[in-house]
């Protein structure tokens, strides 16, 4: 995987709001400044480097989140890109590696620049967010070195949650992709 592989991928995401365009700005800005996108060393070495999200999203409005252990915070399984890896094979691996998977890979659809919290904290994840189809019957085997829990949520649980508890950006997602609509939670 190639920094102008990336650059494509990124260049062909429409956003949805303004911050998602910040972030695309911000983002092709930083990958016409490098050659490297990889987390070489962790946590935080180099301090900026390229994530992939998996959201395994059942037809019937559910999404799969796990209890991250490091960041204190329900998320979307995933992983950082490793050196020469396409974002897409990133999320195919993490599903596999973190519930043990097999899902469908498409384009991203979402992009998002995060300053870390918890125990990794101080760096930045430049997320590519990837939507599969998955649904409660499938066998989920967690890394339980990773996550605390892994829970499906319905809308109008997430409507009622506390957004604290979430990636800052994980609503934003949900409206974009139609999972929420704006009137429904204002986060």
């Amino acid at each position: 995987m190639s920094v102008p592989a990336v650059v494509d991928l990124v260049e062909r995401l429409d956003t949805a709001d303004l911050v998602e365009a910040e972030h695309k700005t911000d983002t092709l800005r930083w990958l016409a400044g490098t050659t490297d996108v990889f987390r070489r060393i962790k946590p935080d070495t180099p301090p900026r480097h390229l994530v992939s999200y998996v959201v395994p999203i059942e037809g019937d409005g559910n999404v799969l989140l796990v209890d991250h252990v490091n960041a204190g915070l329900w998320l979307p399984p995933g992983g950082h890109v490793e050196p020469g890896e396409h974002p897409a094979d990133t999320a195919r691996r993490e599903a596999f590696e973190e519930l043990g998977l097999r899902v469908t890979v498409g384009d991203p659809v979402f992009l998002t620049v995060t300053e870390t919290i918890g125990i990794d904290r101080g760096h930045t994840d430049v997320s590519l967010w990837f939507p599969v189809a998955a649904h409660q019957g499938q066998r989920i085997r967690p890394d339980q070195r990773e996550f605390a829990a892994t829970r499906w949520w319905s809308a109008d649980e997430l409507t009622s949650a506390d957004p604290a508890r979430f990636d800052p950006h994980f609503f934003r997602f949900l409206r974009k992709i139609g999972f929420l609509r704006k009137a429904e939670v204002v986060r």
